[in-house]
């Protein structure tokens, strides 16, 4: 009985210590992948935002979504903005191409809208000064953001929400291709 059950004992540690290599193995594998380099290029201090040029017919929306990017960009990113081209690393730029806005929802007995939403798309460009590269070349974003005029809601509202959605994913276009 005490030689078995020092065999026992023997391939318990074999398994215990197989069990322990694959975990440390398994952690390493999934360090491999791991940096702290910054998810913006680093040759990039300052960007100035141009005012986003307005192709649709409702108005004011390039202020909101050209503000927002502004407040993004010194939020999230390491970037300062500048007021004045000339000092400037990059140059961000763009235009609304649509503001778009569609009807969800219906009430059944008198058809009107319960619930509609507002599409804003825009097409992005970021060049560097300093070297004349596009960091974004012609790329189209766009954010949606519904509203209920039974919760006094308007389209001003929708758009505001649409155009700060819209500013998250256009900072999140001046990070790195991974």
């Amino acid at each position: 009985m005490g030689k078995r059950n020092h065999e026992e004992t023997g391939q318990t540690y074999s398994v215990v210590l197989w069990i322990t290599a694959a975990a440390v193995c398994f952690c390493l594998a999934g360090c491999v992948g791991y940096s702290n380099e910054s998810l913006y290029p680093d040759e990039v201090g300052t960007v100035y935002v141009e005012m986003f040029e307005n192709e649709s017919f409702q108005r004011g929306v390039e202020y909101e979504l050209t503000d927002a990017i502004a407040k993004r960009i010194e939020a999230q990113t390491p970037y300062k903005i500048v007021s004045n081209r000339d000092r400037a690393d990059t140059v961000l730029s763009g235009h609304l191409v649509a503001v778009d806005k569609s009807v969800l929802t219906l009430e059944r007995q008198t058809g009107r809208a319960l619930e509609k939403d507002v599409e804003l798309r825009a097409v992005v460009n970021w060049k560097n000064l300093k070297t004349g590269k596009l960091l974004i070349d012609s790329k189209t974003v766009d954010a949606t953001a519904s509203y209920s005029e039974w919760q006094n809601q308007g389209t001003t509202y929708a758009s505001s929400l649409a155009a700060n959605k819209l500013a998250v994913k256009i900072v999140e276009l001046m990070e790195k291709e991974w």
